[in-house]
């Protein structure tokens, strides 16, 4: 019996093992030809760089503006991740405790809009949104954010907040405390771990899209990182050297922030799983 055990333990490490190496090997290949000049990756882009090249990260780190445009990424990424979450808490939890028709409809209509696709509707968005001015703009991209980020975090905060014990909120009416300040000291608090796993969802879709904020935003100054790394991607020819680096510095950030929050990612996806 511990032998099979100890066979099937290490038939599963294998697997993993093997899913790893599969995983990261795109990201391994674009870091190894971050490093090399644009010859060396049309010869071999599988091979180690002979010398580790720091130009293509310097190269790509002017002409892509990065400070400006790893600003413009952190409003936005911030911005809407704090209001989608803020906005479909609330909503959510008057869906749950008012018991009324139109929240039960409104409620579907916000599930059922989920299965509509973006690039069904880019196009009257952009021709509809440019007619009033709305277009180039940050917070305009960020109202869009909010608007189609709020359906699944409704969805998710909805069943949530059905499993919160209503007595909770009864006691804290009963002390004096209105139903504004009972959301936000006692059911709010409640939700941190489905509001860990919203935030985390949306800040890996919001950091890292690219159709949006190019519908939307017009002016170099206002790109956003994935967009500033579509500037070595021309018509005719690639910068495939200081793109693979603005790759890179694109991805960084979002490394970063896993590393150190790690800990925190893990335990509200696995809460909110398990809630």
């Amino acid at each position: 019996m511990e032998k099979n055990n100890r066979l099937l333990n290490g038939i599963k490490f294998f697997a993993l093992s093997v899913f790893l190496v599969l995983y990261i090997f795109p990201f391994f290949i674009v870091l190894i030809n971050s490093f090399k000049e644009r010859k060396e990756i049309l010869e071999n882009p599988l091979k180690l760089p002979s010398v580790l090249n720091l130009s293509n990260y310097l190269d790509a780190f002017t002409k892509m503006n990065y400070m400006h445009a790893f600003l413009n990424s952190l409003i936005i990424t911030a911005f809407s991740v704090f209001l989608i979450t803020l906005l479909s808490s609330m909503t959510a939890y008057i869906f749950v405790r008012k018991k009324w028709k139109f929240n039960q409809f409104m409620f579907f209509f916000m599930v059922a809009s989920m299965i509509i696709p973006f690039q069904g509707i880019m196009i009257p968005l952009v021709k509809i949104y440019g007619s009033i001015g709305m277009m180039n703009s940050k917070w305009a991209l960020i109202y869009m954010y909010v608007g189609f980020g709020a359906s699944l975090a409704v969805f998710m905060y909805h069943g949530f907040i059905k499993s919160i014990p209503l007595e909770l909120e009864e006691a804290a009416m009963i002390d004096g405390a209105g139903q504004l300040k009972t959301f936000f000291t006692i059911v709010f608090p409640l939700l941190k771990p489905v509001t860990t796993t919203i935030a985390i969802l949306d800040i890996l879709w919001i950091w890292n899209d690219f159709l949006l904020p190019y519908l939307v935003l017009m002016a170099p100054e206002q790109r956003t990182l994935p967009l500033s790394v579509f500037y070595f991607y021309g018509t005719y020819t690639i910068e495939y050297g200081p793109a693979m680096a603005a790759l890179m510095l694109a991805t960084i950030p979002v490394i970063i922030v896993y590393l150190l929050m790690q800990k925190q990612i893990i335990e509200g996806v696995l809460k909110g799983s398990i809630k």
